[in-house]
C-alpha cells in the first residue's frame, strides 16, 4: 500500500474503516478500553475530517492507548470534504473532528489505498517531539522582588460559559475568543532544576513539560504519581484551575505555534483544568488556538501541565 510506504510506517498496518473520532474515546481512553485492545503498542489507523480551520481537511490518525497522532493530510477534492462536514448538521463549537462518509471512503480506496500514486499524501511531522533546553528565563534572584502579586481561585469548580467570561474579565486574562485584549502577563523565572518555572505574580510553580494524552481519571492518577514520586522535590502538585491555566496564555504565538512562553514544551497543546462544565462536560485551556474550551466525554483524552503553590 503506497500510503503506509510513503509514511514509513513499518509492519502490516491497515485502515479501520469503522473507527470514528467519537468511538476512539471508549476504545482507547475509558476504563474498558484496555480490555478491547490487545496491547499498549497496538496502533489503529483511520481517516477523519479536521474542521477546526478553514478549509476543512481530510486526515489520517494513528491511535493507540493514550496515544494519538495525526500522521498525514490527504488532498481530497474540497467539495467532497465540505459535503461531509455539511452532513454533520449542528455540532458543538468545540467538537470539530468528524467521521468520513461513504463518498469519501470510495474516493480514498480508489485514489489513495488501491494505487501506488502517493502524490495526494502529505506526511505530517510529529509536533509533540520537543526536547527542552535552557528556559531562557532569569533566575529567581535575577528577577528582583518588585512584582505585583495576584491570587487566583485555587479550588476545583463547576463553571458555565458566563462564569468563564467573568473570570477572564475579573483578572484581565488573555483568551483570544473571549478577551483578546486581556493584559495579564505572567512573570516567569527559572527554578534552577531544569524541570519547572515559577510565575512570581501568581506564586505558582509550573511543570515545563507535562502529562501525555489520557482521560480525566487517569490524569488524576498521574497527579498522584507525581506527588508520590516527589516530582522536582515536591508532593503537592495538582491540576490548575481555569484562571491559573489561562494565566499562562500569551497574546502572541511563540516559535512552536502556541500562545505560550517558549520555555514550556509544545507537547501539551491543550490541558485539563480542574473544572467541570455546567451543565456538562470538561473544561480545557487550549494554547494552540488561544482560548478555554469545553468538550464532552467523546474527546479523545487530553494533556496535563501540573502546578503547585510556592510556599
Amino acid at each position: 500500500m503506497g500510503l503506509f510506504k510513503k509514511l514509513q510506517i513499518p509492519g502490516m498496518p491497515t485502515i479501520d474503516w469503522d473507527m470514528t473520532p467519537e468511538y476512539t474515546f471508549g476504545t482507547f481512553e475509558s476504563w474498558g478500553g484496555v480490555e478491547r485492545v490487545r496491547s499498549k503498542n497496538e496502533r489503529v489507523y483511520y481517516f477523519f475530517i479536521d474542521a477546526w480551520g478553514e478549509p476543512s481537511k481530510l486526515c489520517l490518525m494513528e491511535r493507540g492507548i493514550k496515544h494519538a497522532r495525526v500522521v498525514a493530510e490527504i488532498l481530497a477534492p474540497q467539495e467532497l470534504v465540505d459535503e461531509c462536514v455539511g452532513e454533520q448538521g449542528k455540532v458543538a463549537m468545540f467538537e470539530r473532528t468528524h467521521p468520513i462518509n461513504e463518498r469519501l471512503r470510495t474516493w480514498l480506496i480508489e485514489h489513495v489505498i488501491e494505487t501506488e500514486d502517493d502524490s495526494k499524501i502529505i506526511p505530517i511531522e510529529d509536533e509533540r517531539i520537543d526536547i527542552l533546553g535552557s528556559s531562557g528565563l532569569p533566575t529567581v534572584d535575577e528577577a528582583g522582588e518588585d512584582v505585583e502579586s495576584v491570587e487566583f481561585p485555587d479550588q476545583p469548580s463547576e463553571l458555565s460559559e458566563e462564569d468563564v467570561v467573568e473570570l477572564v474579565t475579573t483578572y484581565n486574562l488573555v483568551d483570544h475568543e473571549r478577551k483578546p485584549d486581556g493584559s495579564y502577563e505572567s512573570c516567569l523565572v527559572d527554578s534552577g532544576d531544569g524541570k519547572t518555572v515559577i510565575d512570581k505574580k501568581s506564586g505558582l510553580m509550573w511543570q515545563r513539560e507535562g502529562a501525555d494524552i489520557m482521560s480525566n481519571r487517569s490524569m488524576r492518577r498521574e497527579v498522584e504519581k507525581h506527588n508520590k514520586e516527589k516530582f522536582a522535590g515536591y508532593d503537592d502538585w495538582r491540576l490548575p484551575t481555569m484562571a491559573e491555566g489561562l494565566s499562562l496564555m500569551c497574546k502572541e504565538k511563540n516559535s512552536k505555534d502556541q500562545y505560550l512562553h517558549p520555555c514550556f514544551s509544545a507537547a501539551q497543546p491543550f490541558v485539563f483544568v480542574d473544572a467541570t462544565r455546567k451543565p456538562g462536560g470538561y473544561w480545557f485551556v487550549d494554547y494552540k488556538h488561544g482560548r478555554a474550551f469545553w468538550a464532552s466525554g467523546t474527546i479523545p483524552g487530553g494533556f496535563g501541565r501540573f502546578c503547585r503553590k510556592v510556599k
